[in-house]
C-alpha cells in the first residue's frame, strides 16, 4: 500500500499491429443474448460495471461477460488486443485514433458516453479540511498546501483518476513526490481512514451509492470533502447527481464505452443495455449521472 506513486505519463498507444491475415480470427458465434466475451474496464469503475454485468447476465442467462479491471492506460492498449471486445474508461477516441483501430483490427468500432462520473475527495474523520477550493486541491497535489496533507490516488499506474488530476487539475505542474498510490480504490479508502494526514481521490461510484451496504461501510470510515462550486464562489458542494449533471461540482468526467465488434454480438447487446432504460437506471441508482436519459432537477425544501 505504501508504495511510492510513480506517475506513468498517459500516451495514447499508436500501435501499428496488423491483425488481419495471419492474426487471430474473431468468433462470430455469440449473439446479443448468448455467448461469452471479455471486456477491459478501468478499475475506478468496478462497482458500477459489476452491477451492470450482474443484471445483464441475470436477464440473459446464456451470456457470460468476463471483465478485466486495469489501469486506464492498459485498457487503451487492449483496443489492439483481438481477445478484448470492449473497453470502458473515460477516454474518447478522436476520429484518427478510431480509424487506426479500424485499420489495424478490421472491425467496426463504436463509442458512446453513457454516464457522467466525478472524482470524489475523501478525508480522515479527524480532518478539519472538509471544505476546499480547486486552488487548494492543486496545492495539496503539488505539496504546497499549508497543512501536511498527503494525496492518495487509486492506482499505481495511469488510471483515469490519475490522468484526470494530471491533465485537468495540475495542467502540467508536477505531482508531489509525497503522493501515495494504492492498488485499488477500496485500498485508498482504508488508507485514508487510518491516516489523519491523508486525503484520497477516487471515483464517486465507490462511495456515492448510499443504498449499497459496502459503500455505507466505507462512509463510516471516511468523510467526503465539499469542493467550491464552479458557478458560485464561496459555496461548497458534494459530488451528488445534480451537481455532476450541471458540472457545478468541478471535477467531473464522462464514462465511455468503445466497442470493436465485427458482427452484432454480445458486445453490442451489452452496449445497448448500458445505454438503454435499465442500464441508465442502474447508473442513476449508483449515483452517477445517466448519460443517455434526461435528468430533471426539481427544487426541494426541508422543514425542521
Amino acid at each position: 500500500m505504501r508504495t511510492a506513486l510513480k506517475i506513468v505519463a498517459f500516451v495514447m498507444v499508436a500501435v501499428t499491429l496488423s491483425c488481419g491475415g495471419g492474426g487471430k480470427q474473431y468468433d462470430y458465434s455469440d449473439t446479443p443474448v448468448k455467448g461469452k466475451i471479455t471486456i477491459s474496464v478501468d478499475e475506478s469503475f468496478k462497482p458500477i460495471v459489476d452491477a451492470l454485468i450482474q443484471v445483464y447476465e441475470s436477464n440473459n442467462d446464456s451470456t457470460k461477460i468476463n471483465v478485466e479491471y486495469k489501469p486506464e492506460s492498459e485498457c487503451i492498449k487492449d483496443l489492439w488486443n483481438d481477445s478484448i471486445r470492449m473497453v470502458i474508461s473515460t477516454i474518447k477516441l478522436s476520429d484518427s485514433q478510431m480509424q487506426s483501430v479500424i485499420d489495424s483490427m478490421h472491425v467496426v468500432v463504436n463509442q458512446l458516453p453513457i454516464a457522467r462520473d466525478a472524482v470524489a475527495v475523501i478525508a480522515n474523520p479527524a480532518s478539519k479540511d472538509t471544505l476546499l477550493t480547486m486552488a487548494e486541491i492543486k496545492m495539496i497535489l503539488t505539496g504546497t498546501y499549508t497543512q501536511p496533507l498527503v494525496p492518495v490516488v487509486d492506482g499505481l499506474q495511469a488510471t483515469s483518476t490519475i490522468r484526470f488530476l494530471m491533465d485537468s487539475v495540475l495542467q502540467g505542474r508536477q505531482l508531489t513526490a509525497k503522493a501515495m498510490g494504492a492498488s485499488t480504490s477500496d485500498s485508498v479508502i482504508n488508507y485514508v481512514s487510518k491516516n489523519p494526514n491523508a486525503i484520497g481521490f477516487i471515483g464517486v461510484s465507490w462511495i456515492g451509492n448510499q443504498d449499497d451496504a459496502q459503500q455505507l461501510s466505507f462512509l463510516k470510515k471516511v468523510k467526503i470533502v465539499q469542493i467550491e462550486s464552479s458557478d458560485k464562489p464561496g459555496k461548497y458542494v458534494l459530488p451528488v447527481q445534480a451537481n455532476i449533471y450541471t458540472k457545478r461540482y468541478p471535477m467531473t468526467r464522462d464514462l465511455v464505452y468503445i466497442l470493436k465488434e465485427g458482427h452484432r454480438g454480445l458486445g453490442s447487446g451489452f452496449a445497448n443495455f448500458m445505454s438503454g432504460e435499465i442500464g441508465q437506471l442502474i447508473f442513476k441508482r449508483a449515483y452517477l449521472m445517466p448519460g443517455r436519459r434526461n435528468f430533471i432537477i426539481r427544487p426541494a425544501e426541508t422543514k425542521q
